[in-house]
């Protein structure tokens, strides 16, 4: 059975910064994209930030560019969201997501390219 499973939310002031890790079982982990993705308050789910399996594509939402930095340990199974300078506006919770093992697609921005599904980390960022 997969299981993603993010830590590392909490409350942070403006201008702070936060390190999730998501942490997998279960999976073929080393050959499946990683995405990050979050959803704010009244707002449709977004993609953040995806890396390509062998970690050498990385992909970034514009509204994170330059803030938020994506890796991951395969030994360790896990894929971290380094978020920097952040913004009230980063507030919601925030989910990893794992593709099928070889997904050839590219790293994918959709929802239903991903397979597997955190339970989510809130991330509150006050002013």
């Amino acid at each position: 059975q997969v299981q993603l499973v993010e830590s590392g939310g909490g409350l942070v002031q403006a201008g702070g910064s936060l390190t999730l890790s998501c942490a997998a079982s279960g999976l073929t982990f080393s050959y499946s994209d990683m995405g990050w993705f979050r959803q704010g308050p009244g707002m449709e789910r977004e993609f953040v930030v995806g890396m390509g399996w062998n970690g050498g594509s990385i992909d970034t939402a514009d509204s994170v560019s330059g803030r938020f930095t994506v890796s991951r340990d395969n030994a360790k199974m896990t894929v971290y969201l380094q978020m920097n300078s952040l913004k009230p506006e980063d507030t919601a919770g925030y989910y990893c997501a794992a593709t099928l093992p070889f997904y050839s697609g590219g790293i994918s921005r959709r929802e239903r390219d991903y397979q597997y599904w955190g339970q989510g980390t809130q991330v509150t960022v006050s002013s």
